[in-house]
């Protein structure tokens, strides 16, 4: 005799599980966003009891749903990426001329940071109570932002240089100087750099590091060269 199929848990039963599992989704999101506008507001060190109530549920509830705070943490820093590629990635699909491609995605980030500073610190270091490093979701994010570049500067380099070799070390590299440069801008209170001046800087450097490796390999682009003649 087959055994009795639970229709609370399966997937073909009465659809209670089904609805559960959205329920449960529902407040996962619910959970998060309201651990966003609290890091935003009040700074990263907000504790669990903060965010059950600004999410109007049980703190036992957020550790019903989420594994430990580490699990709460690392998911919020998902969400969080998910909230700045939302505006970050369309630049990386340039359009214009070169120069206005680079300054679209400076600038773009640096807006984002600038509007978010306890959001992208969160996503660095966590908060100072819980400090986190070698987070997968933000390494991952990265790695996947400098690949997505990769692909688009072989491209280029296949179609004006035949030559596509350069194109990983490139977006890698430009990867990490903005992500070194921001970061170190931020968490640095002596700088008296402001916001444009930093974009300034960071439009500057993506630019003679790419001119300096494509006229190296004899390629000869200049700001106003237009995005269409290198696709």
């Amino acid at each position: 005799m087959p055994d009795k199929v639970d229709t609370a848990t399966s997937p073909t039963g009465d659809g209670r599980a089904t609805r559960w599992e959205d329920h449960k989704a529902e407040r996962r999101s619910r959970i998060l966003d309201a651990a966003m506008e609290a890091i935003n507001e009040d700074g990263p060190d907000v504790g669990v009891q903060q965010i059950a109530q600004r999410a109007e549920v049980p703190r036992s509830v957020v550790y019903r749903i989420f594994t430990d705070r580490g699990d709460l943490d690392e998911q919020l820093r998902g969400r969080i990426i998910e909230r700045l590629m939302a505006d970050l990635a369309p630049t990386l699909t340039p359009e214009g001329t070169v120069g206005e491609a680079i300054a679209r995605a400076v600038e773009t980030y640096l807006a984002w940071i600038v509007e978010f500073p306890r959001l992208h610190q969160f996503l660095g270091t966590g908060s100072p109570s819980r400090r986190t490093t070698g987070s997968r979701v933000v390494t991952g994010t990265k790695t996947a932002i400098a690949l997505q570049l990769a692909g688009l500067l072989a491209a280029v380099l296949e179609k004006v240089a035949d030559n596509a070799d350069l194109a990983e070390p490139l977006a890698f590299g430009l990867v990490g100087l903005v992500d070194a440069s921001v970061n170190r801008w931020l968490s640095n209170p002596q700088s008296t750099l402001g916001s444009d001046a930093v974009a300034q800087f960071l439009e500057v450097s993506i630019w003679q590091v790419l001119q300096g490796n494509l006229q190296g390999i004899g390629v000869h682009i200049d700001l106003t060269t237009p995005v269409s003649e290198l696709q």
